[in-house]
């Protein structure tokens, strides 16, 4: 197990490492070898994931496990469609948190086993959750992907190339992620409403509330959006701050009470 986690790291580490190289300059960085190192850190991280979350016990979905599927669903997107990104500026980003997920499942385990073998509704919440939550922050991702390149495009430290799509096409590649986010995410809230029991009472309470929160945040950016208009960096802005409501209804009381409390 441990030369899993090993493996898995170091893999990433080398994919990490050939994007990050030439990354904003004529030609980019090595997309092949990016995608060979990058797929076998993505199925040896699925090798532990596996080994970590399905336990004679039950289905084990503790917090630093949580984490690391999100990162491996996110990490497996990226690197199947890195031959068809434009820019590139967001993929070490997700190769770094992958690394970071594998290695707080090694050095910081926690314990959170269900049954949702036995709750097939809950497992249809859960797996829409996982489902929401890894689309909004692969939008989250590409909304600083996106201020980025405008900054340094606004600074004449990135020249624009032919290979580099227009910003609005980026605009609108990030409005679809959020659009299918929402309805992911309206599908996980609905789907809570009906298999979850007494849903606003105990620790569910305050990831139902943020989830809504971050629900009306998406929808205020897509009624400006199609109003009146909405500005890159507003629509930045609105992005992140609904990734960051989304970031806490998951993992906020999760981290306290399976990693602080318990220690």
């Amino acid at each position: 197990m441990l030369a899993c986690f090993v493996l898995t790291m170091m893999f990433y580490v080398v994919a990490l490492i050939v994007v990050s190289r030439q990354l904003f300059r004529v030609g980019g960085p090595n997309r092949h070898l990016t995608t060979a190192a990058g797929a076998i850190a993505v199925v040896l991280h699925a090798m532990v994931l596996a080994q970590a979350i399905f336990t004679p016990e039950g289905q084990n979905f503790s917090v630093s496990n949580v984490f690391s599927l999100v990162n491996w669903l996110i990490a497996l997107t990226f690197t199947v469609l890195i031959f068809r990104l434009k820019v590139m500026v967001v993929v070490p980003v997700v190769y770094g948190c992958a690394i970071v997920s594998v290695g707080l499942m090694w050095l910081i385990p926690s314990t959170y086993v269900g049954h949702f073998d036995a709750h097939p509704a809950v497992l249809v919440h859960v797996i829409l959750s996982l489902m929401a939550f890894s689309t909004l922050m692969i939008a989250a991702l590409y909304a600083i992907q996106l201020w980025v390149i405008l900054n340094k495009l606004k600074t004449k430290q990135l020249i624009k190339t032919p290979s580099m799509p227009p910003l609005l096409t980026l605009e609108k590649q990030l409005y679809q992620l959020v659009i299918m986010g929402m309805v992911l995410l309206s599908l996980s809230i609905g789907t809570g409403f009906i298999s979850l029991n007494n849903i606003f009472v105990g620790g569910m309470g305050h990831k139902m509330v943020l989830s809504i929160l971050a629900w009306w945040v998406y929808v205020a950016m897509l009624w400006q959006l199609y109003s009146k208009g909405c500005k890159i960096r507003t629509a930045v802005i609105y992005t992140l701050s609904g990734a960051v409501l989304i970031f806490l209804a998951y993992f906020a009381a999760r981290i306290v009470n399976e990693l602080i409390l318990i220690s």
